[in-house]
């Protein structure tokens, strides 16, 4: 009988503790929840501009992201040789810069099948059926464009996937061809190595491209 009376009131005093500790659990979490409240971060705020934060050695540093801003202006030709240039730049490039789009696309899948190849006679053997697409792809349009366009493809090729002509041939076909045809086209005036350099003509060539992309030529 003792020990039942006992446990009675053990069990009621834990009961209390319990009850207490329960109260004061939920009152505390109320006043966080009031003073702290939950925001909706998909609501705009009433004031301000919500951001992102860094903390840089103690301090919260906002970080705001800036969308890019391109500044265009209309050419202000001086001569009319200048004029005629950009004129003839542009047509050249809405001709050629499909080819350069399609000729970067197949160099980069090339290069990744090729550093999957470890067998040197694979990727030779390879190349050679590379270079059978590349001929059925362009060889009758190349054959059609005038010097100063094969001239902005091979740029625009650079442009798309980083290699110049002589890189391309000297891959597909050696360093002895590449050579060779190099040495053919200077006998022309002309070069295998043209790069997008970021000269005169590479400026008017890329906002001839932007027209392109756009829609506006």
């Amino acid at each position: 009988m003792r020990q039942f009376i006992i446990h009675i009131k053990l069990t009621f005093f834990d009961s209390r503790i319990i009850l207490l500790f329960c109260f004061y659990f939920f009152s505390t979490c109320s006043f966080f929840s009031q003073s702290n409240p939950i925001q909706d971060l998909t609501i705009a705020p009433v004031s301000g501009y919500r951001c992102r934060a860094e903390i840089i050695n103690g301090d919260t540093i906002p970080v705001v992201d800036l969308y890019p801003v391109e500044v265009e202006t209309n050419y202000v030709f001086k001569t009319r040789q200048q004029y005629v240039l950009w004129t003839r730049i542009k047509r050249d490039v809405k001709i050629t810069y499909p080819y350069a789009i399609i000729a970067a696309a197949k160099l980069k899948e090339y290069d990744v099948i090729l550093a999957k190849i470890p067998d040197p006679k694979l990727k030779k053997a390879y190349l050679r059926i590379c270079e059978k697409d590349l001929r059925k792809e362009f060889e009758g349009t190349l054959k059609e464009l005038t010097v100063p366009q094969g001239e902005i493809l091979m740029k625009l090729i650079d442009r798309e996937s980083g290699k110049t002509a002589y890189d391309i041939v000297k891959e597909m076909r050696g360093t002895f061809q590449a050579v060779m045809w190099q040495t053919l086209a200077s006998l022309f005036g002309n070069t295998m190595k043209h790069e997008y350099d970021g000269g005169v003509r590479d400026v008017m060539i890329e906002n001839a491209v932007k027209l392109v992309e756009s829609g506006q030529f």
